[in-house]
């Protein structure tokens, strides 16, 4: 049995137990990865530990994730704690290229039953009540006694649990008051259940509309402002801290633990302010693979005790097993995954939540955490492919988890956002201090609905919900710049850095906003931050892409293309890669490079088949003339996408009437755009994943109008253009609106204003590549106005 307490150093010593790191008995702050790494390094002493050792130590076996920094970090946080100079070490060794020795001096001090039942006065168990009879029996009776002696105990436990907790009555708490979900201490020295039962529990409790759980983006948030990092452990301490930052009333502590062959499982109840306890629950298992169910029983007692209805106790109480999986070490992997995904990146996650699959293949809500980090990182076809899982197995979530699942299949699969935002809105009435239905109506619903006010609204209530939740800023932000407010954009950003809330695509927000004043030091700066940061420095290149053919610089933004694609091809994102490629495709055909707009758009196609790279393709080969092809991409597009309003109301409009417009048939075109009207000043998918299609239906139109003689019309089209800029940003139609209102202007017999319109484009392409086709022609067209 090993020691509860180890000594060395001078006055150091650690204690497994209290998993606690003392220095002449004053506790030190250690987080929870740095404590495991020591524990793991003492355990072994003397010997070497390989980084390999190390990462299935810690971690957990077959979980594949960066974790070299965190190493490093976590030898680092050691070594300040405990003094130790790496070059003379006296506690922790580094071993080049292999791992880490813990070369100390230790000793070890066990805290057993004392002479005559006495028992020892500090960490004293259940267990140390058990005293042996004075005349040793024969063996089998002593082995005998010992099962009759731990079980008596177990009983005699149980009991005065039973009095206790069915005795007293819960303190009431109300659906304002606002809890904190503390970390499970495990006493067990089994690594399956750390982190696991805690996210276990949150997903137990979120199920009711009654409690009020402390999210973990705001969790996260906090402890930044406390100056911890976002996945240090939450101690009963630190919890409590957050509680008191965050207003909330109470901090559920949890446990874990064996009493004879028992696991007994605890979760109580404390007051933020006081202290005094307000609930305590208790149950006890005799297999592993029951603590799940137990962990239900304690969170469905805890509910009813605190005063929820049994009306939404009833309806709202799915055991854990169904709602999530009945496989530890999958719910292991799941929690893992979120409990790093704020602060590794939705990309790092992915493996996590893959291993969750392979260990349980029915775990929906797995299938759904995949699609969604696979739609952050641009994969929309592996998004829709996770997603359609996890939707084929929503019955084996809870109510609330229905409610994520039905409107991320309609948001990233179908593509319906009418049906998602019923869903979304009736899912903001049930839970109605939930801030992710509202997150989705401003990110994903309301901007292609070009309801840009709603964006605002909607996002503004998610912060207000939960002022830690970083989407929200993100889509606020946005909500502010589609309107072209850029100062409210900016002070959006301003607010959640003040909050320590910092993600890639700030920074290409930042970018975009500097370009959007004008401001090129700025941009240079968001470029300059955005490079070697995984998820920015490929996203900021495809930006600086466009910034730069906007101003006709082709050849520099065919470089900056280059990057971006082989950035996001080298961190394995194919189509995102295949995304920036259409883009680049399209930017090809507007600007009139017929030849390079069809091998962009043919090497995109070959990198992905996702539905914006379909329609970015398509709409470069028929700008490139190559009608056949766009027209089969059109209309595989229809077939594969029926219900998307994107596709619907977006891409096919403009598509078709390009296509129609090949044919010499303006009327036709005009006629097919009408079915865009509705949405047409959105922001469709496309420009969500691939910075390009706003507005496109309103530029096609404008084209049709100037191949049907009516420059008024045409010249209608085009301004909506330049009245928008924070819809359009760069998209290189944002500069050739201006070069096709003076076409729209001379068409009219309005001279002056044709040419102030050219003077406008040629003025911006002072500095552009000479060679430009569009250019050449532009400079022709303005001569002969003269």
């Amino acid at each position: 049995m090993p020691s509860d307490v180890v000594r060395f150093g001078n006055d150091l010593e650690l204690d497994r137990r209290a998993y606690e790191l003392r220095r002449s008995g004053r506790p030190l702050k250690l987080e929870r990865i740095p404590m495991e790494l020591l524990l793991l390094l003492v355990k072994r002493k003397g010997q070497l530990v390989t980084r390999e050792e190390i990462i299935e130590g810690v971690w957990g076996k077959d979980l594949f994730f960066d974790t070299d920094n965190s190493i490093n970090a976590a030898i680092r946080k050691i070594r300040q704690v405990l003094k130790d100079d790496p070059e003379k070490p006296l506690f922790v060794q580094t071993i080049t290229g292999k791992g880490y020795r813990f070369v100390a001096p230790t000793v070890e001090v066990q805290l057993p039953v004392e002479a005559h039942g006495q028992t020892s006065s500090r960490n004293a168990t259940s267990a140390d009540l058990i005293s042996e009879p004075k005349a040793a029996a024969p063996t089998r009776f002593r082995k005998a006694w010992r099962v009759i002696a731990a079980a008596a105990v177990v009983l005699a436990l149980s009991v005065v649990a039973f009095l206790f907790f069915h005795s007293r009555r819960a303190t009431t708490l109300t659906e304002k008051d606002a809890i904190v979900l503390a970390d499970f201490m495990n006493t067990t020295g089994d690594p399956v259940f750390d982190g696991t039962l805690r996210e276990g529990m949150v997903v137990q409790l979120e199920q009711s509309p009654f409690l009020n759980i402390v999210s973990e983006a705001r969790i996260q948030q906090t402890l930044r402002l406390m100056g911890q990092p976002a996945d240090a452990r939450l101690t009963p301490k630190i919890a409590r801290e957050i509680g008191e930052r965050t207003r909330s009333t109470a901090v559920l502590e949890g446990s874990i633990a064996i009493l004879g062959t028992q696991y007994v499982l605890g979760l109580r109840a404390n007051d933020c302010r006081t202290g005094s306890i307000l609930d305590e629950e208790q149950a006890q298992v005799a297999r592993k693979e029951d603590v799940l169910s137990a962990l239900s029983q304690i969170a469905s007692k805890f509910r009813a005790r605190i005063g929820e209805s049994r009306a939404t106790m009833e309806k709202y109480d799915i055991p854990l097993a169904e709602a999530t999986t009945p496989s530890l070490e999958a719910l292991k992997a799941y929690s893992s995954a979120w409990n790093i995904q704020s602060s590794a990146g939705s990309a790092a996650v992915v493996p996590l939540f893959k291993r969750a699959i392979e260990i349980d293949p029915q775990f929906a809500l797995a299938y759904a955490a995949l699609g969604q980090m696979y739609d952050d990182i641009g994969e929309s076809s592996l998004s829709a492919e996770s997603t359609s899982k996890a939707y084929a197995l929503q019955e084996r979530v809870s109510d609330r988890e229905k409610f994520l699942i039905s409107s991320q299949y309609d948001l990233l699969v179908t593509g319906n956002l009418e049906k998602a935002q019923q869903t979304c809105e009736l899912w903001a009435q049930t839970y109605p201090r939930d801030a992710m239905p509202h997150a989705s109506l401003s990110g994903m619903v309301y901007p292609i609905m070009a309801n840009y006010e709603k964006v605002i609204e909607e996002s503004s209530r998610a912060i207000t919900l939960d002022p830690g939740f970083v989407i929200g800023y993100w889509n606020l932000a946005y909500g502010y710049e589609y309107l072209n407010r850029l100062a409210e954009a900016q002070s959006t950003l301003e607010r959640a850095s003040e909050r320590k809330l910092e993600i890639p695509d700030f920074l290409v927000q930042r970018y975009d906003i500097a370009f959007l004043k004008g401001g090129t030091a700025a941009m240079q700066q968001a470029a300059a931050l955005g490079q070697g940061k995984p998820g920015a420095q490929a996203l900021i290149s495809h930006h600086e892409a466009l910034a730069l053919a906007y101003s006709g610089h082709l050849q520099e933004a065919r470089k900056m293309s280059q990057r971006a694609e082989e950035w996001a091809q080298q961190a394995g994102h194919q189509e995102e890669a295949a995304l920036f490629e259409a883009g680049a495709a399209l930017r090809e055909g507007f600007l009139g490079n017929a030849q390079a707009a069809r091998q962009r758009a043919t090497t995109a196609l070959e990198l992905s088949k996702g539905r914006e790279v379909t329609y970015g393709a398509a709409l470069a080969l028929a700008l490139a003339g190559d009608t056949y092809r766009s027209q089969k991409l059109a209309s595989e597009l229809e077939r594969r996408f029926p219900e998307d309003t994107s596709v619907r109301f977006s891409y096919l409009p403009a598509l078709q009437a390009r296509l129609a417009l090949n044919h010499r048939e303006t009327a036709k075109a005009v006629e097919l755009l009408q079915a865009s009207v509705p949405y047409e000043l959105g922001a469709p998918k496309s420009t969500m994943y691939g910075f390009f299609g706003a507005l496109y239906p309103v530029y096609v139109r404008g084209e049709a109008y100037l191949a049907a003689q009516k420059g008024a019309e045409a010249a209608a089209e085009f301004q909506k253009i330049i009245d928008h800029p924070g819809i359009v940003v760069s998209d290189p139609i944002g500069a050739l609106a201006r070069l096709q209102l003076g076409r729209a202007y001379a068409l009219s017999g309005d001279t002056a204003k044709g040419k102030s319109a050219y003077q406008d484009f040629l003025t911006l392409w002072k500095d552009a590549d000479s060679d430009i086709p569009i250019l050449i022609q532009a400079k022709k067209e303005y001569a002969q106005l003269r």
